[in-house]
């Protein structure tokens, strides 16, 4: 019977910004939501004189989605993807994103890998009646993952595999939520939220010059049953959990974070990462890695990243903090996590 839950990984508890178009004073917000990415995008921006800004984010958002996707036909990945052997010449941004992810390919020691494309395309977590893929098709398609098979030569892309496969979507979220606030920073923006699809991304504080209080979601909770409040301002709130996309078979779960060393999803007792940071696109390949590697792993990573801090939420629901932050109490039951002074 299929399970499945694809929603964001945070709720916004703060007093939530009355929406309108007109009428506005500083303090109340224009908010608007569209579909892309195969997710819920939420923009809020403070000031109605701000919502003109919001139509060019969303530009913005379908931009990226064409050069970044690999199920558009003509987007650079799938040009990559199409062209195996063969270099592709590609934009700055193109380069940019996959520089990055094959940097915490690298970090994480292949855990996340962005050539998982292959193997991830054996899974269909959208499925009204999903498959088990056969151990015949893992074994073949998992000797394709190898982020060593991605050649960079200035902006020019080659796989040097014949089954190789991008797969950017442990970490485009975050590279474009970031290319969404340096926008709005050039425009003079200086509170608001960008969600897509609970990759929370925050522009400074509230317009009182508190912070914002973002929820972590808990795993399998019911809707708007949450697991802790994040409580800052002007940074990124990523989560990847086990409860995003999945489905049960004969009572397993199956969930879409692969372990890229057996083909199946990731079993390591942890249900959810959630890493805060000021990039939100090292917080989307963060939150994967550290996911991958488990509590005891993924925490020594943390540890040795300045400026990076996370919460780990194991499959008993109990709540473990990276050392730069602390529990600060209790809001409405929830755990109130704050980063330390």
């Amino acid at each position: 019977m299929k399970n499945k839950k694809i929603s964001g990984l945070f709720i916004l508890l703060c007093c939530l910004m009355s929406v309108t178009l007109s009428g506005c004073t500083d303090k109340e917000a224009v908010s608007k939501t569209d579909f892309y990415f195969d997710t819920v995008v939420t923009i809020t921006l403070y000031g109605n004189q701000n919502v003109k800004y919001i139509d060019e984010c969303f530009s913005i958002c379908e931009k990226y989605e064409n050069l970044l996707s690999r199920t558009k036909e003509n987007s650079e990945i799938s040009l990559i993807n199409d062209n195996r052997n063969t270099y592709v010449n590609v934009s700055d941004d193109t380069i940019d994103i996959i520089n990055k992810g094959l940097y915490y390919s690298e970090l994480s020691k292949g855990k996340f890998d962005i050539t998982i494309g292959a193997l991830s395309d054996l899974w269909d977590f959208e499925s009204d009646d999903p498959v088990i893929p056969s151990e015949s098709d893992i074994r073949k398609n998992i000797a394709f993952v190898d982020y060593k098979n991605v050649i960079v030569d200035d902006n020019k892309i080659m796989l040097s595999s014949d089954g190789a496969k991008l797969d950017l979507g442990g970490i485009a979220k975050g590279f474009i939520a970031d290319k969404l606030k340096q926008y709005l920073e050039s425009k003079g923006i200086t509170s608001g939220i960008i969600d897509l699809g609970g990759n929370i991304l925050l522009l400074g504080s509230k317009p009182d010059n508190t912070d914002y209080n973002i929820a972590i979601k808990k795993p399998f909770g019911k809707s708007g049953e949450n697991s802790a409040v994040v409580i800052t301002s002007d940074k990124s709130i990523v989560s990847s959990g086990n409860y995003e996309r999945y489905f049960y078979k004969d009572n397993v779960l199956y969930h879409h974070i692969l372990d890229t060393s057996t083909g199946y999803p990731v079993n390591n007792n942890l249900m959810s990462v959630t890493i805060i940071s000021d990039s939100s696109t090292d917080g989307d390949g963060l939150s994967t890695s550290c996911f991958a590697l488990g509590i005891d792993d993924g925490m020594e990573l943390i540890e040795s990243i300045d400026n990076v801090e996370a919460v780990f939420i194991d499959d008993d629901y109990n709540i473990h903090l990276s050392s730069g932050l602390k529990d600060d109490g209790d809001y409405d039951g929830l755990m109130k996590i704050k980063l330390k002074d």
